[in-house]
């Protein structure tokens, strides 16, 4: 007998730099949100509607910034972001992964059990994601790691998985089904509610991460100046802003190599994602400690431009 249609909203949470972004580009088949290995990449909640033709299946994953005790106005932003998603969702996607091995010890120990206390309050059903089992050759040992986790909370479900292999996350659209609302509450073309200059500034940003020190990225943001279309080409001029003078010296690199570098990765993001001819034009421009000036990071990182 066919299952009926069932739809809802589930949120992605979990410290920083726990392959949360990576999950969701592995639910829905492309990239979506960018990913790096520098924690702290995502900043903005994220929405993206998977869609599952049997059972008759829609959710609408939120990708959340990582939550971690804030050490300044734009930690405090990202992690207030963070907990209003995950008490609007009708489930909750806990995301945690092993480290360099299993140890229960450690295991959900430190911001992990912070983010479990929160979670107690809740009523909404929390499942658990263990991430990056395929670093575990053996996995019998995931067992013993299973019963702590339960014994610490009572998950809904526990599922390990790997987003980067995307390997048992078919396991993880199973158990969130099962609390889910009846019927479908989505276009079937809807993917996400952010407009193409969003991801225009993500792949600026996800550039520049990749491309320099790990002091720089923190203090990075991107404003879209001009974002415009015709027939055959989309034109998009940014200026990545930097907290130091310093970093923009980095950004920009001897003869501007890598600010060119960070352009011509970026475009051709744009052009894979937009499936279009892109042509950008990159400014760098200082804006000194901005990240602890609640003001500055509500400009931008919460609306700069219109572009979130």
């Amino acid at each position: 007998m066919p299952q009926a249609p069932k739809s809802g909203r589930a949120a992605i949470i979990g410290r920083p730099n726990v392959g949360k972004s990576t999950l969701l580009n592995a639910l829905l088949g492309q990239k979506l949100a960018i990913a790096t290995a520098k924690p702290g990449t995502t900043r903005s909640n994220l929405l993206g509607v998977y869609v599952q033709q049997e059972p008759p299946t829609q959710i609408a994953f939120v990708d959340t910034p990582g939550l971690h005790r804030p050490k300044n106005a734009l930690g405090r932003a990202l992690v207030e972001d963070a907990k209003a998603e995950f008490e609007n969702a009708d489930v909750v996607v806990l995301v945690t992964e092993l480290g360099k091995g299993p140890n229960t010890e450690r295991f959900l120990g430190g911001q992990d059990s912070d983010i479990i206390a929160l979670l107690r309050e809740s009523k909404t059903p929390v499942i658990l994601v263990i991430n990056k089992v395929d670093k575990v050759k053996d996995k019998s040992q995931l067992l013993p790691l299973m019963d702590r986790a339960m014994k610490a909370m009572p998950f809904a479900a526990i599922v390990p998985l790997s987003a980067l292999r995307n390997d048992n996350v078919d396991a993880l659209v199973r158990a969130i089904r099962e609390h889910l609302q009846p019927g479908l509450a989505y276009d079937a073309e809807t993917l996400t509610d952010k407009p193409q200059r969003f991801f225009a500034s993500e792949l600026i940003r996800e550039a520049v991460l990749v491309h320099t020190r790990q002091e720089v990225p923190h203090g990075v943001a991107v404003l879209i100046e001009r974002f415009e279309e015709d027939d055959k080409l989309t034109r998009v001029a940014a200026t990545i802003v930097v907290s130091k003078d310093s970093h923009k010296g980095i950004v920009i690199g001897k003869g501007g190599a890598q600010l060119k570098e960070i352009g011509s990765e970026a475009r051709k993001g744009m052009e894979e994602l937009f499936g279009r001819k892109v042509f950008l034009e990159l400014w760098v421009k200082v804006v000194d400690g901005w990240m602890d000036d609640p003001a500055k990071v509500q400009a931008l990182v919460r609306e700069p431009l219109g572009n979130r």
